[in-house]
């Protein structure tokens, strides 16, 4: 435990961030693991509800300074490629 009251209130401050920044990267990771389930399970236009959800929660998350843009960027990229390959892979009516 630190001594100095400016160490002191830094660890509160660390923790407050940490807990913040679990709870952002969490909501990030379960937005991924729905848009790929969806993807799975090979539904197209819910798979790309998802991913419109998805998208959104990565740049609240960077706004929010949890995530560095180019891995929402590259998240999100990830994601889309996934979706548009399930609707390409649907034969043409």
């Amino acid at each position: 435990m630190p001594n100095k009251k400016s160490a002191i209130k830094r660890v509160r401050t660390s923790e407050r961030n940490r807990l913040y920044n679990r709870y952002w990267k969490s909501r990030c990771k379960t937005a991924m693991k729905k848009v790929l389930a969806t993807v799975q399970n090979g539904d197209a236009e819910a798979a790309a509800l998802q991913l419109n959800a998805a998208q959104s929660v990565f740049d609240k998350a960077v706004v929010k300074g949890v995530l560095h843009r180019n891995t929402a960027a590259r998240r999100k990229a990830l994601m889309t490629a996934k979706v548009k390959s399930l609707s390409a892979e649907k034969p043409a009516e």
